[in-house]
């Protein structure tokens, strides 16, 4: 499982789900879906969403063994 930390980083720089999906080229409901677990992100969308906030891939998405 994949837990990450987008939403702590959204309200850290004040973007809303929104935001942060026109600013990766998703939809709003893929970054609900990905702050909510029902979604895994591709690799592509990962280091995009770190660059955004100008972090490592690791700092936002954790491999959670279950």
């Amino acid at each position: 499982m994949i837990k990450n930390r987008i939403k702590e980083y959204r309200a850290k720089y004040n973007f809303t789900q929104a935001d942060l999906a026109k600013l990766v080229g998703v939809r709003r409901e893929t970054i609900g879906n990905l702050e909510n677990g029902r979604y895994n992100p591709s690799l592509e969308l990962a280091w995009n969403i770190a660059k955004i906030f100008n972090v490592s891939i690791e700092d936002i998405f954790n491999v959670i063994d279950e």
